[in-house]
């Protein structure tokens, strides 16, 4: 990425049946765009109703987002997402999960 002070980072996040992240905010420099590569996504925003994303669809996020809800839709069939995040490139905390103050 040729943007002075900006990195692109992807990430793919794999949920087994019934898995999910705990509620977390993303940095406050970070653009997000997410892919359902396989299965299907449950997503919730503060703000925003919960929502399933499908195999092939894709929504984004906006810096210092509060997601409440990242899981697998499904009990049944894992899923998978690819994540990026357009951020500052001396931000080393993509998210903070709500309960500690570490980053994932």
């Amino acid at each position: 990425m040729n943007v002075p002070g900006k990195s692109l980072v992807a990430v793919e996040v794999s949920y087994p049946p019934g898995g999910a992240s705990a509620p977390h905010h993303h940095s406050d420099s970070a653009f997000i765009y997410a892919y359902v590569v396989s299965g299907q996504i449950a997503s919730q925003v503060e703000g925003q109703p919960e929502h399933i994303y499908r195999a092939g669809e894709c929504w984004y996020e906006t810096p210092g987002a509060h997601h409440l809800i990242s899981r697998n839709a499904s009990n049944t069939e894992p899923a998978k997402l690819l994540v990026v995040f357009v951020v500052d490139t001396e931000d080393n905390a993509l998210t903070t999960p709500d309960h500690a103050g570490g980053s994932k």
